[in-house]
């Protein structure tokens, strides 16, 4: 069926990449290549009609762990993390710009001159006016996982499907990558997962997606058409919900 004539079945969704999608091959820092890449996969749903917010990590710049690991505080460590979003934010945002969409940053860290502060009804304004909107700065709190702020924002904008991007087209029994016999799972409910044990977020970002009916669906960003996909509510990756 041609998709130019049918509607999308989610006309508002909550993208959540990985810091490492805008990363080389080095696996660190900005690849301008990359955030190009990301921002065409965006574009392809976006002129589908689907309103489009955005919360990315910032694996590729700073890892807190690491910083914990060798005795930092925890706060300052994930305060790092929540600025190195705001910089991936701003690469993402330059590359829809120069494809040509409207795109505007907020951030819950307030820096008045580089980006918007997160205001929930800002953002929501901007979707309405078909513009995509890029939350960074985490949650504004230490402690709180991208993962976390993803799950959050989704609720506060009114998504109607949390789009987590993976490089793997969905939720498995185990590793694809080290049993071949690994088994892909079409759909699940929340207890399911919990009760398999799977990894589809931090236990924050989960409970309150359960808590909340709001669906989680798992898929290989990288993989031509998957997104657009995804949108039109055709059966790709794994769909998590109630």
């Amino acid at each position: 069926m041609d998709d130019s004539r049918r509607e999308p079945r989610y006309k508002r969704i909550l993208l959540k990449l990985s810091g490492e999608a805008l990363s080389g091959a080095s696996g660190t820092g900005i690849d301008p290549d990359q955030a190009a890449f990301m921002a065409r996969r965006v574009k392809a749903v976006y002129q589908l009609g689907v309103q489009v917010g955005i919360v990315i990590g910032a694996g590729n710049l700073w890892r807190g762990k690491i910083g914990v690991e060798r005795g930092m505080d925890q706060s300052t460590a994930d305060y790092m993390g929540m600025i190195a979003t705001v910089m991936n934010a701003l690469a993402l945002r330059d590359a829809l710009e120069r494809e040509g969409i409207i795109t505007r940053v907020q951030t819950a860290i307030e820096m008045n001159k580089v980006a918007e502060p997160y205001i929930r009804l800002r953002a929501i304004r901007h979707l309405e006016k078909n513009r995509v909107v890029i939350i960074s700065g985490g949650t504004g709190n230490p402690y709180f996982t991208t993962d976390t702020a993803a799950a959050l924002r989704a609720m506060e904008i009114g998504a109607e499907l949390l789009i987590k991007a993976t490089k793997v087209d969905g939720i498995y029994d185990s590793d694809p990558k080290k049993n071949p016999n690994a088994r892909r799972y079409d759909k699940l409910t929340y207890q399911e997962a919990i009760a398999k044990r799977l990894e589809v977020m931090d236990m924050t970002a989960f409970t309150l997606c359960m808590d909340n009916h709001m669906p989680i669906l798992v898929l290989d960003f990288w993989k031509e058409g998957m997104l657009e996909a995804a949108v039109m509510g055709e059966p790709v990756g794994t769909l998590v919900t109630a």
